[in-house]
């Protein structure tokens, strides 16, 4: 399919320009007019990037693109390094980031919340972002859902606050939302969870009685571009999407 098609349906479909961004959403670098195989990342890493070339992608779709607001100007070192093997490998790069992280069907919080077995009865906060829910199949203690957090995700949570608390009524925010924890804690949740931690969230969890779990910036943004990959397999069958997963701790 042309490259214009496949852009178009993105922006439409994530409502791109909806949305005040970070970065540019939609097309960031311009490669090849056709797209036949297009490869799913979370970051357009410079190891993502020579993976996706090995395979034959035309295409790099990814949540985490370049050009972020405030960062240097001058296109040398790691960014022409990175830069330097897309347009070598006559590649288009795609990003979409917040949209990816809203999208109420195939979002990252939408995608958590599927594969964590949780409800979603409100969204609030920044573009609706915090998520506030309920386990499906009822309460269970913070270490319980601590270690089907680590099962789904494949990284081991850090949990702070009571492991043996009983939870049921959950925040979620995926990516670098911990500083809501203190309204996931307003607004009665046992326990919250997101991607990172600063050095106040401990001492947070503790005093609110809202346990926290910070489960990676990267695990919890794996899943909503997988999700991507499926819509527009199914949209355009002529179409291959392939997530490449790059190790990440973070």
């Amino acid at each position: 399919m042309k490259t214009k098609e496949l852009i178009e349906f993105l922006n439409a479909y994530l409502e791109a320009d909806k949305f005040q961004d970070y970065a540019p959403n939609g097309l960031q670098v311009e490669g090849s007019d056709e797209v036949k195989i297009v490869a799913l990342g979370v970051s357009a890493s410079l190891e993502f990037i020579e993976k996706a070339r090995a395979i034959g992608a035309d295409t790099l779709l990814v949540h985490h693109g370049w050009f972020w607001k405030g960062e240097p100007s001058p296109v040398v070192g790691l960014k022409r390094r990175r830069l330097g093997a897309v347009i070598e490998g006559g590649l288009n790069l795609l990003a979409y980031h917040l949209p990816l992280d809203a999208h109420a069907v195939s979002g990252n919080n939408a995608e958590l919340a599927r594969l964590l077995g949780l409800t979603i009865e409100s969204r609030t906060g920044f573009l609706d972002l915090l998520h506030v829910g309920r386990l499906a199949d009822g309460p269970m203690t913070a270490q319980a859902f601590a270690e089907r957090v680590e099962t789904v995700l494949g990284r081991k949570p850090q949990l702070f606050g009571d492991p043996e608390k009983t939870v049921s009524r959950i925040g979620w925010c995926s990516g670098a939302a911990q500083s809501d924890l203190l309204d996931a804690a307003a607004l009665g949740c046992e326990l919250f969870l997101s991607g990172e931690v600063r050095e106040a969230t401990p001492y947070e969890a503790r005093e609110t009685g809202c346990v926290y779990l910070a489960a990676g910036h990267y695990a919890t943004e794996q899943f909503g571009i997988q999700a991507l990959g499926r819509v527009l397999e199914r949209e355009f069958p002529e179409l291959k999407c392939v997530f490449i997963p790059v190790d990440n701790p973070v």
